[in-house]
């Protein structure tokens, strides 16, 4: 369920069915090790292979779009047009709904995309068993820690993927960041300072609040998008803090 829901990893024939957040939380973070396996393997091959760093993160940062659909990406887009492209809550989230993107939205996925290359390509320069697994440990945490806004506020419309998933308990979501936590502590902390992960995660968690808090204001709840534009942001938050962090 959970690998249906944020890739495009094929889960064999079985009917869909409709997805449940407090299932979907509790074993995100090792759907997440899946879903982010490839693109971080290949970073660290074309790193190994001698592949200039900024030519190896826009591949793996490529092959990470096709393995979600580009989800955390058109996510941002969307949301960006949203909310800060209508002058109501109604008007926004009409806008939320149009698979179009405007002026907002495109400057969204440039900058989401940009941010993450240039923080790879400065991991790169580390090597790339470490620049695979700070990027891994980033983007599950990143996952996990998007759901926040889903327990936090109810869905802003009776219909869509976030609707229909339904509202995520306290229990299903701090199980998951937990264990998201604890594996992106496996994954990082040989190659970032422990004070860089704990200061990763209290960044992520200002950025949560301060996001779950301008959709409440601007939209009265929660999307899909909103949900998968905060992904985004704190995979490059966490990044960042990550590639300043490495351990000499």
């Amino acid at each position: 369920m959970a690998l249906r829901f944020f890739s495009r990893l094929p889960t064999g024939g079985r009917p869909h069915i409709v997805p449940n957040l407090d299932r979907i939380a509790r074993v995100l973070p090792l759907a997440s090790i899946l879903i982010g396996i490839g693109p971080a393997i290949l970073l660290l091959i074309a790193i190994a292979g001698g592949i200039p760093f900024l030519f190896a993160a826009i591949a793996a940062a490529a092959c990470s779009a096709i393995v979600t659909g580009a989800m955390s990406e058109d996510a941002a887009a969307d949301s960006a047009d949203g909310l800060f492209g209508g002058g109501t809550a109604e008007r926004r989230l009409e806008i939320l709904k149009d698979s179009r993107h405007g002026t907002y939205g495109v400057l969204a996925i440039v900058f989401v995309v940009g941010l993450k290359v240039a923080a790879l390509s400065s991991l790169a320069a580390h090597g790339g068993l470490v620049a695979a697994s700070v990027w891994l440990a980033a983007a599950l945490l990143a996952r996990s820690g998007g759901l926040y806004i889903a327990m936090t506020l109810p869905p802003a419309r009776i219909s869509g993927a976030s609707a229909a998933a339904g509202r995520l308990s306290r229990n299903a979501f701090g199980f998951g960041l937990v264990l998201a936590l604890v594996i992106a502590a496996v994954l990082a902390v040989p190659f970032v300072e422990p004070l860089g992960l704990l200061l990763g995660a209290s960044i992520a968690a200002i950025i949560a609040l301060g996001w779950t808090r301008l959709c409440d204001r601007l939209v009265g709840g929660q999307t899909g998008d909103l949900i998968g534009a905060l992904q985004a942001l704190l995979e490059i938050a966490l990044l960042a803090t990550f590639m300043r962090m490495i351990a000499a």
